[in-house]
């Protein structure tokens, strides 16, 4: 298929987030047919605009959620090893994934970094390895330049207004499919699955609120990031 025809999917991520990196490992070994382009955006920014709780700031899905993570990555064969601490500030490796560009490769081996190497940017052996592998060795003379600081900032902020809650997160047009549980449903939309033009789903935007709590508490809401 010629390039320019194939369909666009905005892939936002941080690499906070465990199944952000378990979806980025699945879409590595899938044929998307479309054109896939990475965006780091700060989590953290997304659930101060909502007003949600992420999962590690909920003591008992902290725990599940890791545990979650090492049985899944277990279950599809992927090494997983956690990282020293969680939640960590991702900003560093958020800007060094500007660096290393859009393509899922770079991003990826960031990624892995984190969740298969259980390895953080904090460490200076571990960041000068992983700018090494990138072909980034510069990178630390890079990372406060303003246009790599304001790439992130302004994922964030398309991010927000197009709807974006979590990550990780593709949008296709304005089709949102949000966690790396919904890699199958991005991919029966990719495939012009009659499901999407069905009157249910067409219900699903418009679904009236019967009753709603008089004041909702914070919650992030199932077991993505």
């Amino acid at each position: 298929m010629n390039t320019s025809s194939r369909p666009c999917i905005d892939w936002y991520f941080d690499f906070i987030s465990p199944f952000a990196w378990l979806q980025a490992e699945e879409l590595a070994v899938t044929s998307l047919d479309a054109q896939l382009v990475c965006k780091p955006v700060l989590f953290a920014g997304l659930l101060a605009h909502w007003g949600q709780l992420g999962p590690a700031e909920i003591p008992a899905k902290r725990r599940f959620t890791y545990e979650y993570v090492v049985w899944l990555a277990g279950k599809r064969g992927l090494p997983v090893r956690l990282p020293p601490v969680h939640p960590f500030n991702p900003l560093k490796l958020l800007r060094l994934s500007v660096l290393a560009g859009p393509e899922l490769s770079g991003v990826l081996r960031v990624f892995r970094f984190v969740w298969s190497e259980g390895c953080s940017a904090d460490d200076p052996a571990d960041w000068k390895r992983l700018t090494a592998d990138l072909s980034l060795s510069d990178a630390d003379a890079r990372l406060d330049d303003p246009d790599v600081k304001r790439t992130v900032r302004d994922n964030g902020e398309e991010a927000v207004a197009r709807g974006v809650f979590g990550v990780p997160t593709a949008l296709v047009g304005e089709r949102l499919f949000w966690g790396a549980d919904a890699t199958g449903m991005l991919l029966d939309y990719l495939h012009g699955d009659a499901c999407f033009a069905s009157t249910e789903m067409s219900r699903a935007a418009t679904l009236p609120i019967g009753k709603a709590r008089p004041q909702a508490h914070p919650s992030a809401g199932g077991a993505q990031q």
